[in-house]
């Protein structure tokens, strides 16, 4: 079966206006979102993000536009999915079936098939239906093949009944966790089963089924200093007002291939007071799957030159002495008409968790780090999540924008 399947390859994945609410006709649904490190993978930290955007890169370019996902009328609803980080990645936990199994499913922007059986084995009950279709999905550090079911998905209080499902037969790249819950552009799904069409997301079944009016997804994630909590919130159909501080942003998603593929913006970064160029206004995208912030090559140099880091063989990041953070500055993230500071203690890795990383516990390690090609490529950086947790963050698929926000924590200085 493998074999018929070998060609389809997944694809990973105007001014800033204020906000509108979204009325809440039921009360919030909350489902944790949890960040976790994964002590295998994580001292190739640096490793797999540069091979995950390699592909990305790869599979933008390739990408083949499906059609839009059915907008339908619906109830005014927002539903919140508590989410766990684990500094490599962020998992939320999902129930499929009926009655459901729980799945440690990684939360994925940058790619949109959700499927589960990489740890947990797949259960089937009376819910479960095999299209008698098979799928396969590459990402950059790893690989699952299996068949497409459909059944029913539970995030938190929140039900889909008819939720397209890989069930892997093989996965290999997921250690520590059960599969992925992919909320990226619907046209990711585009190649990946065998009878070619396009697979809804979580999002798209939750509008159709009438569970959400707004096609809106909220991400609240935190900085920490464990090696895992629960800590974030997904927000299915709205925003959590709760989650941030002053007005929603929004900007388009970029027209730029092929970060358009993804949850692509278009931004430039200074540095410092002087208002030094890192990297000039270009693409890149939004990325939950990736940790770090990667810039283009000769961004990285740039930054190198202003801060006076070096190269960490360990680690494979930028290492920074005390002196130099000291008097480290920020970076300036220009995206629309508005500028994120990026603090001097958020563009360190917290330094309680240097040894799961392969590093040593006084050393100052950066995460900003090489995206791994230079810039004029289409998708020349990776704002991961040690970027969005500094920020709300809003990915709204109906109006085809992203969306930021300052947060309690955009200042924190836990690093």
């Amino acid at each position: 079966m493998l074999a018929s399947l070998l060609p389809f390859v997944v694809l990973s994945v105007a001014a800033a206006v204020a906000a509108k609410p979204v009325v809440i006709r039921k009360s919030p649904v909350t489902l944790s979102v949890a960040r976790r490190i994964n002590a295998t993978s994580a001292p190739e930290l640096l490793k797999i993000d540069q091979a995950r955007a390699k592909l990305l890169k790869q599979q933008g370019l390739a990408a083949g536009k499906g059609s839009a996902s059915l907008r339908k009328t619906a109830k005014d609803a927002i539903f919140n999915l508590p989410v766990t980080n684990g500094a490599v990645d962020y998992t939320a936990s999902v129930g499929v079936g009926t009655p459901p199994t729980p799945y440690n499913l990684i939360v994925d922007t940058g790619s949109s098939n959700t499927w589960v059986g990489a740890g947990t084995a797949y259960q089937q009950t009376s819910s479960s239906v095999d299209t008698g279709e098979e799928f396969l999905v590459e990402y950059g550090s790893g690989l699952v093949f299996g068949e497409l079911f459909t059944d029913t998905v539970t995030l938190g209080d929140l039900t889909l009944t008819s939720q397209g499902l890989g069930v892997a037969e093989l996965a290999f790249g997921f250690d520590g966790v059960d599969g992925i819950l992919g909320i990226g552009p619907v046209d990711l799904t585009d190649g990946t089963t065998s009878g070619g069409e396009l697979v809804p997301t979580v999002l798209d079944t939750a509008l159709s089924e009438g569970q959400i009016s707004s096609e809106v997804i909220g991400i609240s994630f935190q900085p920490t200093t464990e090696l895992s909590v629960t800590n974030g919130e997904l927000t299915f159909g709205g925003t959590d007002s709760s989650k941030y501080t002053g007005d929603i942003a929004y900007v388009p998603v970029t027209s730029t291939s092929p970060a358009s593929s993804y949850v692509g913006i278009d931004q430039s970064i200074t540095y410092g007071s002087s208002g030094t160029t890192i990297l000039s206004s270009t693409a890149g995208i939004t990325d939950t799957g990736t940790t770090l912030v990667l810039i283009a090559s000769d961004a990285l140099a740039n930054y190198q030159a202003a801060t006076g880091a070096v190269s960490d063989s360990a680690t494979g990041l930028l290492k920074i002495t005390q002196e130099q953070f000291d008097n480290l500055e920020s970076l300036f993230f220009h995206i629309g008409e508005n500028t994120y500071e990026f603090t001097p203690n958020a563009q360190i890795w917290p330094r309680s968790l240097n040894t799961a990383i392969g590093g040593d516990a006084d050393s100052i390690y950066l995460i900003v780090a090489d995206l791994g090609s230079e810039s004029g490529e289409g998708l020349d950086f990776i704002d991961g999540f040690t970027f969005l947790e500094r920020f709300y963050y809003v990915w709204d698929v109906e109006n085809t924008r992203v969306g930021f926000a300052t947060t309690e924590f955009t200042d924190a200085t836990t690093n």
